[in-house]
């Protein structure tokens, strides 16, 4: 089930939400460091992370789920947002360089059909990049915040999710290393449980940042061969076959040992 997205604005106002977004974005800004000229696109709740890797781009868009709810974005200026589906994007083909995801992979119904979504409307060589909850993490085990809600995943799923849908994953990050409490102790400390949590590769990181490319090839099913049907002999005459006696010589021929009778 999606999260409201008066529960994630709510969220990233708080002290927690602060610290979240800035340890998360720095992962980001690590793979993503120059968008100028890209067009980007948010799908889930992306804003507090797309207002500033928008600097740069082409254009930047901020789709929403339908079952999530939509927020105006940007909030000064035209806005950028808008409510979808996200299995459904009302885009053509091949019209994005940046797909950013976050809060919505976790939330899907249908990951696979939300990964192809992706995969179309990437231009060719494109990038997603996908913030995920780490099923290990301590993040995905209390639902006060908004990476503890719906569905988990270890680094073997998301590969595999990858796989399935044509992206080649090639980078792998984790963040929030720090316990997801609003107390001030671990708020403060937060930037050094992320150095010992990477210096020390410890499981526990409370998301997935994983970089992919779009294949532009598509795997070919290979078909079984089919075997000919093996030659069994029959053993018993079909109804109207010759009898055995008359196989070898002349039809006509009397038995042997009888001689013609007289005429």
């Amino acid at each position: 089930m999606a999260v409201d997205v008066v529960d994630l604005r709510h969220f990233y106002a708080s002290p927690l939400g602060v610290v979240a977004r800035r340890l998360v974005l720095r992962a980001v800004e690590g793979l993503w460091k120059d968008l100028s000229g890209q067009r980007l696109l948010g799908i889930g709740y992306a804003t507090p992370y797309l207002t500033v890797l928008k600097a740069g781009s082409e254009r930047t868009l901020a789709f929403m789920p339908a079952a999530q709810g939509v927020v105006n974005w940007p909030s000064a200026g035209p806005s950028a947002s808008a409510l979808v589906e996200p299995t459904m994007l009302p885009l053509p083909d091949a019209c994005i360089d940046r797909v950013l995801v976050v809060h919505a992979l976790e939330t899907s119904e249908a990951p696979d059909e939300l990964m192809s979504e992706v995969w179309r409307v990437l231009s060719p060589g494109g990038r997603v990049l996908l913030v995920a909850p780490n099923r290990r993490g301590l993040w995905a085990r209390m639902d006060t915040t908004p990476f503890g809600q719906g569905q988990p995943y270890s680094r073997s799923q998301l590969n595999g999710l990858m796989r399935r849908t044509l992206f080649s994953p090639e980078n792998w990050l984790e963040a929030l290393y720090v316990p997801p409490l609003q107390r001030q102790l671990f708020l403060r400390s937060a930037v050094a449980w992320e150095r010992a949590g990477a210096g020390l590769s410890l499981p526990f990181a409370g998301v997935h940042v994983i970089e992919a490319v779009k294949q532009l090839h598509r795997p070919v099913a290979v078909r079984a061969m089919r075997r000919a049907a093996r030659l069994r002999p029959v053993l018993v005459p079909a109804q109207g076959a010759l009898s055995p006696r008359f196989v070898a010589g002349d039809d006509m021929s009397p038995p042997a040992g009888r001689q013609p009778g007289p005429s």
